[in-house]
């Protein structure tokens, strides 16, 4: 898989201070400290060096220029920078194709030059050249470098208090259950969509925003896909005055109506459809009938109050 790398902008007078020290896995912003013959020289603030090969060098960087670059071990384990940003950095998740196999584990391609190893007792299954996983970037502390794996689970945090209830956060749906789909939270932690809260399709491998519901015990969040409260009904408010905008104005749905029907049409659960129907027409934005929701009067959509 040809994964397409974008160059990562060279920043002269805007970026905050440099690392502290080099930071394996992770874009570090560092300084040009020398030219050598195979490269740039670049250091931390603490004077930690790493070169930057002839390959990512370009005739408009200088001594003193500072610089954002991903930091990782090349083929022959030596820390190297590139201005090539990978699939995932460490902590990530991406979905790579496997480059080749060994006896001892398989090879992914992550978008660098060299591709990231993943042992095979990291492996859920073993993995075969051309097929595509979902992989975890991690440190491997035997080794002192990056490696792919499969079990990823028990690797990420516990918030500890740093979400709270109804928080947007960004997902990443990595397997389907038959509770629901599992996902990676803020790319940091462990949580949960229960299909009961899902409206709209999803898949593995979906990025989506969510909103927090509770954090467990056990740390594993329970997440859903809408806020909750006024900024929720207001979103369904949106979704019915739409509908009605795109289909002339008459919607075949009532407050009786099923709710897989209003689910198919809409995405909205019943009950957050009856709140939605029961705002507009105190709104006198709509009139519920028997045979269905029309548009009453000029149709506006909900939001801000006329200005008069």
């Amino acid at each position: 898989m040809g994964a397409q790398n974008s160059a990562i902008i060279v920043v002269m007078n805007e970026l905050d201070e440099i690392n502290e020290y080099l930071e394996l896995g992770r874009i570090n912003r560092l300084v040009i400290a020398r030219k050598s013959d195979h490269g740039m020289v670049l250091a931390s603030k603490r004077e930690k060096e790493v070169l930057l090969p002839n390959a990512y060098v370009t005739d408009t960087m200088k001594e003193g220029d500072e610089l954002e670059v991903f930091v990782y071990t090349d083929s022959e384990d030596r820390i190297v920078a590139t201005t090539q940003k990978p699939l995932a950095m460490l902590g990530e998740l991406a979905m790579m194709e496997v480059a080749g196999t060994t006896p001892y584990g398989a090879f992914v391609d992550w978008g660098l030059p060299k591709d990231l190893f993943v042992p095979k007792m990291f492996q859920k299954e073993p993995m075969r050249a051309g097929e595509t996983h979902l992989v975890y970037v991690a440190y491997d502390k035997k080794t002192d470098r990056l490696v792919g794996t499969q079990k990823f689970e028990k690797l990420l945090e516990r918030p500890e208090g740093s979400l709270k209830r109804n928080q947007e956060v960004e997902l990443y749906l990595y397997d389907k259950t038959d509770l629901g789909y599992k996902t990676i939270v803020d790319n940091r932690f462990d949580g949960l969509v229960f299909h009961s809260e899902v409206f709209t399709p999803l898949s593995v491998g979906d990025r989506a925003k969510g909103y927090v519901k509770q954090v467990r015990e056990d740390g594993k969040i329970d997440l859903l896909l809408r806020p909750i409260g006024k900024k929720s009904d207001e979103i369904a408010a949106k979704k019915v005055m739409d509908y009605l905008q795109n289909h002339k104005g008459m919607m075949p749905l009532n407050y009786k109506s099923d709710p897989e029907r209003i689910k198919a049409l809409l995405g909205l659960s019943r009950k957050n459809f009856k709140r939605a129907l029961t705002k507009l027409i105190d709104a006198e934005k709509i009139e519920v009938k028997e045979s269905g929701t029309y548009l009453k009067g000029n149709g506006k959509k909900i939001g801000k109050k006329d200005e008069r």
